[in-house]
C-alpha cells in the first residue's frame, strides 16, 4: 500500500511540474521592455484581414518565431476583447509561444474592434472558426496542427468547433468556457444565460460593455502596413459613461435595464426575451450535448467560477461521446480554487474570499505547453499518458489531488436531511442537517420572500458583473441572520469528511404564489463560527417539471423540486459543520422572482410570498454529498 501511494504521489507532482524545467516566464517585464523583446524574436505581422466564407474580413495578428526552420504548429486565440493592439497581454502570450517554437495567431471576432460585420456572441464559431482553422492551415508557416487556447469568451467559441472534428484542429485548451454550453445533461443554462431558469445578472452588466451596435470602423480598402500604423495609436475601444451597477441591477421592468440607460436595443433585448427552452438558443454558437466531440482536450475550471456544474458535465461528456475515440480518451481537467480566469494566481499562502486555503502552487503555463508540445509537436514525453485526468485542488485539506474520473470512482453518496422543529429560521433557528431520515410528521419551516428586499448575494461563484458580486470563499453569516433564510447545520464532525463531486438537492415545497425561485446553498461551518461559502443553486419553480412545460403551482399543493446539481471539493475537518441554507433569492446574482406567475423579465408588478419547505416523513428535503472515504 505505501508503495501504491508513493507511485500516486510521484505522478501528481510529475503532472503538476512538467514542462516546467524549459517554461519561459514575461510576466516581469515592463510593457516597453515586452515589446522590445517580442521585436527581436519575433516577425509580427499586425492587423492583417481574413477573408471568411462569406466575404466578412476579420482583423488577425500573426507571431512567428524569427528565423525558424520548417513549418510550425499554431496556436490560435480568438476573442472579442481589446488584444490586437499593442497591448501588454497580448505582447506577453506571443513571447511566450514564440519562444517555444509555435506560431501564435489572434483573431478578433467578427463586428469588434478591427474585424468587419456584425457582433455575435462567440463570434460564428461554426462557419468563422472552420474557416480560419482551414486558413491557418494553408499558410507556409504551419505544419497543418492548430491548438486553440483561451479563457472566458476566448475558450468558450472553441466548443462548438470541436464539435466540427476540423482536420486541423489537433487539440484545444478551453479554460473557464462554461458560457459557451447550451444544454449538457442536467444542465441546460443557455451559455450561463440561466441557472435553473433564473436569468443571471452578469450578462446584462457583460453585454453593456462589449455590445457597441454603432461602433466606430475603418475605411473600407486601407493599406494593411496602414491599418497596422493606426492600431499603434487608436484602438477604435469604446469608453462608455460609468454605471452605478448596483443602483441600476435593480430596475423594473428587468428587460429595460440597459435601455434604461440609454443604449440602443441589441443582443441583450434579443436573449432576454427568450425562455430556457427557446429554439432560437439553437442557432447561435452554444455547444449541445448532440454535437458530437472531436477534440483532445485539457479543461482548465474553478470552483468559484460562474460554471463549475456545467464545465464537469461537458469534461464527462466529451469523455463519453466517443464520436471520435482519440479525442474521447484524451480529456484532461485542472481544477482550482480560483475565480474566473486567474489561473496564474496560484502559490503560496492563498486565500479565497475570507479563507486561507495553504499553498495552492500550480504551473498551469507549463501544463499549456506540456499539452500542446504532445498533440502540436508529437513529444509524448512532454505530457505523458500517465498524466492523471482529474487533477483537483481540495479546499479544507489544501491540497491537490488526482483521479481517473469525475466524481473519484471511490465517491459515494450520502444523504444528510434537513430537519426543524418548524422554526430553521436564520442562524439562531432550531434547522439541523441530519443523516437520519424523519420517521414521523414534522412542522414545515415557512419564511416570506419579498422581492424588493431579497437575500444578498455575497460570495460564491460569479465573474464579470461590474462588481455587483465578488466571488469567493466568504462568510455568510450576515445573510443567515435574515429570518427569511432557513439555515440546516450539522453537528460538529469527529473526522474529516471529503466531499468531492456534483451535490443534489431534493426540495418538497408550498407556496401561496403561482411562482416563486428557491435558492439552496452548501457552507462550510469552521468552529469559530465562520460559515464559508462552497457552492449554490437555484430553481424556479415553474421550471420542476422541466423548462419545456412550465407549470405554476396552486396554493396548498406540495411539489418537489430538483435544482440542478452543485460541484466543489471540500474536507469538512472535525470541529467543522456541514450548512445548508434555503431561501429564494440571491441577489443580485440572480434576477429576482416577482412572484405573480407573470413574465418577470417584462413587468413591474410584484408579490410577497409566503414559503414553505416541508421534511416529513411522507416529503423528506435532503441533500446528497459524494463523500470520498
Amino acid at each position: 500500500m505505501k508503495l501504491l501511494i508513493a507511485v500516486v504521489l510521484a505522478t501528481l507532482g510529475a503532472g503538476l511540474t512538467a514542462g516546467r524545467a524549459d517554461a519561459q516566464t514575461y510576466s516581469d517585464l515592463t510593457d516597453e521592455a515586452a515589446q522590445k523583446a517580442l521585436a527581436e524574436m519575433a516577425d509580427v505581422r499586425m492587423i492583417r484581414m481574413v477573408p471568411m466564407r462569406d466575404g466578412v474580413q476579420l482583423a488577425t495578428n500573426i507571431y512567428l518565431p524569427k528565423n525558424a526552420e520548417g513549418p510550425l504548429p499554431t496556436i490560435f486565440w480568438k476573442t472579442p476583447y481589446n488584444e490586437l493592439s499593442y497591448q501588454a497581454r497580448t505582447t506577453r502570450r506571443a513571447l511566450e509561444a514564440v519562444s517555444r517554437g509555435y506560431a501564435y495567431v489572434v483573431q478578433n471576432e467578427r463586428g469588434r474592434y478591427f474585424s468587419k460585420g456584425d457582433y455575435e456572441i462567440l463570434g460564428k464559431p461554426q462557419t468563422d472558426g472552420y474557416d480560419m482553422l482551414s486558413w491557418i492551415a494553408e499558410q507556409s508557416f504551419s505544419n497543418g496542427k492548430v491548438g486553440t487556447l483561451g479563457c472566458s469568451s476566448s475558450a468558450e467559441w472553441q466548443l462548438a468547433l470541436a464539435a466540427q472534428n476540423h482536420p486541423a484542429h489537433t487539440a484545444m485548451i478551453p479554460m473557464a468556457s462554461g458560457a459557451g454550453i447550451g444544454k449538457v445533461g442536467e444542465f441546460q443554462e443557455q451559455g450561463n444565460w440561466y441557472t435553473g431558469g433564473v436569468p443571471r445578472s452578469l450578462f446584462f452588466v457583460w453585454l453593456y460593455g462589449v455590445d457597441n451596435p454603432l461602433r466606430a470602423q475603418l475605411p473600407e480598402g486601407l493599406d494593411p502596413e496602414i491599418q497596422a500604423r493606426i492600431a499603434r495609436y487608436n484602438d477604435l475601444a469604446a469608453t462608455k459613461p460609468p454605471v452605478d451597477w448596483p443602483n441600476q441591477i435593480r430596475h423594473l421592468p428587468l428587460d429595460e435595464v440597459l435601455s434604461d440607460l440609454g443604449e440602443p436595443a441589441a443582443t441583450f433585448e434579443e436573449l432576454i426575451a427568450r425562455t430556457p427552452a427557446d429554439p432560437a438558443w439553437r442557432e447561435g454558437g452554444l455547444y449541445h450535448d448532440d454535437m458530437g466531440w472531436g477534440v483532445p482536450a485539457l479543461w482548465f475550471n474553478s470552483w468559484y467560477d460562474v460554471s463549475i456544474g456545467p464545465n464537469l458535465a461537458l469534461f464527462n461528456h466529451a469523455r463519453e461521446v466517443n464520436s471520435e475515440p482519440e479525442a474521447s480518451e484524451n480529456q484532461y481537467a485542472v481544477i482550482g480554487p480560483n475565480t474566473h480566469c486567474q489561473f496564474s494566481n496560484y502559490g503560496p499562502n492563498y486565500k479565497s474570499g475570507d479563507r486561507d486555503l495553504g499553498d495552492t502552487s500550480f504551473d498551469a503555463d507549463a501544463q499549456i505547453y506540456a499539452f500542446f508540445d504532445k498533440w502540436l509537436k508529437g513529444e509524448d514525453r512532454a505530457f505523458p499518458k500517465s498524466t492523471p485526468h482529474v487533477r483537483y485542488f481540495n479546499m479544507g485539506g489544501n491540497e491537490w489531488k488526482a483521479a481517473q474520473q469525475w466524481p473519484p470512482e471511490d465517491a459515494e453518496t450520502v444523504r444528510f436531511y434537513l430537519r426543524s422543529d418548524g422554526a430553521a429560521n436564520s442562524l439562531y433557528g432550531d434547522g439541523r442537517l441530519s443523516p437520519e431520515a424523519p420517521s414521523a410528521a414534522e412542522p414545515a419551516d415557512s419564511f416570506t420572500y419579498d422581492p424588493m428586499n431579497p437575500v444578498q448575494t455575497i460570495g460564491g461563484g460569479d465573474c464579470c458583473n461590474g462588481g455587483l458580486v465578488q466571488a469567493g470563499a466568504f462568510d455568510q453569516r450576515v445573510i443567515e441572520a435574515r429570518n427569511d433564510v432557513l439555515v440546516y447545520t450539522s453537528e460538529p464532525l469527529t473526522e474529516p469528511l471529503e466531499v468531492t463531486g456534483f451535490i443534489d438537492t431534493v426540495l418538497n415545497v408550498s407556496s401561496n404564489v403561482p411562482d416563486t425561485d428557491f435558492a439552496v446553498k452548501l457552507v462550510d461551518v469552521a468552529p469559530d463560527g465562520t460559515a464559508y461559502i462552497l457552492a449554490d443553486t437555484i430553481l424556479r419553480a415553474r421550471y420542476r417539471d422541466g423548462f419545456e412545460q412550465p407549470a405554476m403551482m396552486q396554493p396548498g399543493n406540495v411539489y418537489t423540486l430538483q435544482p440542478t446539481p452543485m460541484a466543489t471539493s471540500n474536507t469538512f475537518l472535525p470541529g467543522h459543520r456541514i450548512r445548508v441554507e434555503v431561501t429564494s433569492s440571491n441577489f443580485p446574482k440572480f434576477a429576482r422572482n416577482l412572484n405573480t406567475g407573470g413574465n418577470n423579465e417584462s413587468s413591474t408588478e410584484t408579490a410577497v410570498a409566503d414559503n414553505q419547505v416541508h421534511h416529513g416523513v411522507d416529503n423528506a428535503s435532503y441533500i446528497e454529498l459524494p463523500v470520498v472515504r
